[in-house]
C-alpha cells in the first residue's frame, strides 16, 4: 500500500539522518506531505490556513524530514486520501461523515494512515460522534503525561501544552488505537493549530507559539515512526 511505502521510506530517512546529525536535513526525492481533511457538516474545515505550511516549515528546519510547504486538501470521500501518510482536520463547528466516508476513513487508518484532529473549539461533540461511525467498538483514550509521544523529540513533561484558553479546562490529548498502533491523535482544549498560525493572526507570545510547533513536530514524528 502506498501509505506504508511512504512511511517506511520516511522512517529510514529519519533514522539514517539522526545517526549522522540530530538536526540535519534528509537529502532525498521523498518529500513528506500532509493534507488538510475536507469534511461535511458545516464546520470550518478550512480554518487556520497558515497553520500547516508553518508547521511543515518548522519540521523541516528542526528535523531530518524533507517537507512540502504546499497547502494540500483532500476530501474524506476521496481515494486520494491514501496518497498521504498523515492527514489533519480541525474546525469550530459540526462534523459529519457519511457511511462511505466512515468506511473509507477506517480503511485509511487501519491500512497505515494517521489522523491528527485538532478541536479549535466547538468540534468536540460532533467529532467524537462521527468517529464512532468509523470505530464503533473503540473509545478515545486520554494519553497520560508519561506517554512517549510527549518525549519523542521535544520534551513535554506536563503533556500537551495549553495554547488558547476557552473554558478553563486543561489541555488534553486523546488517541484511538488499532491493534496497538495509535491511528488518531486528538487535541482538545489546547488549540495547537492556532499556535501554528502566522504570529500576526493571534499575537501569541513566542514561547507559546514555539510550544505548539514543537508539539506538532512530536506528533508528526510519532505518526511517521509508529
Amino acid at each position: 500500500m502506498k501509505i506504508a511505502y511512504i512511511k517506511i521510506t520516511l522512517f529510514v530517512l529519519i533514522i539514517f539522518s539522526a545517526v549522522i546529525s540530530f538536526t540535519c536535513f534528509a537529502i532525498s526525492e521523498e518529500t513528506f506531505k500532509i493534507s488538510r481533511l475536507k469534511y461535511d457538516g458545516g464546520g470550518d474545515w478550512y480554518s487556520n490556513p497558515s497553520s500547516l505550511p508553518n508547521l511543515m516549515r518548522f519540521v523541516r528546519e528542526r528535523t531530518s524530514i524533507t517537507t512540502s510547504d504546499e497547502q494540500e486538501v483532500v476530501s474524506i470521500s476521496s481515494e486520494e486520501l491514501f496518497n498521504y501518510p498523515v492527514v489533519y482536520m480541525n474546525g469550530h463547528g459540526n462534523v459529519f461523515f457519511t457511511p462511505k466516508d466512515a468506511t473509507l476513513l477506517r480503511r485509511y487508518l487501519t491500512g497505515g494512515g494517521f489522523l491528527i484532529a485538532d478541536d479549535n473549539y466547538g468540534m468536540d461533540k460532533s467529532f467524537r460522534r462521527e468517529m464512532k461511525k468509523v470505530f464503533p467498538d473503540k473509545e478515545m483514550i486520554l494519553l497520560p503525561k508519561s506517554h512517549p509521544l510527549f518525549n519523542i523529540f521535544y520534551s513535554f513533561p506536563d503533556g500537551i501544552p495549553k495554547i488558547h484558553e476557552h473554558d478553563g479546562e486543561p489541555a488534553q490529548a486523546y488517541a484511538l488505537f488499532h491493534e496497538g498502533r495509535m491511528v488518531v491523535f486528538y487535541s482538545f482544549q489546547s488549540d495547537l493549530g492556532d499556535g501554528w498560525e502566522d504570529p500576526s493572526v493571534h499575537n501569541d507570545l513566542e514561547n507559546i507559539r514555539l510550544a505548539a510547533l514543537k508539539m506538532g513536530t512530536n506528533i508528526i514524528l510519532w505518526a511517521l515512526t509508529h
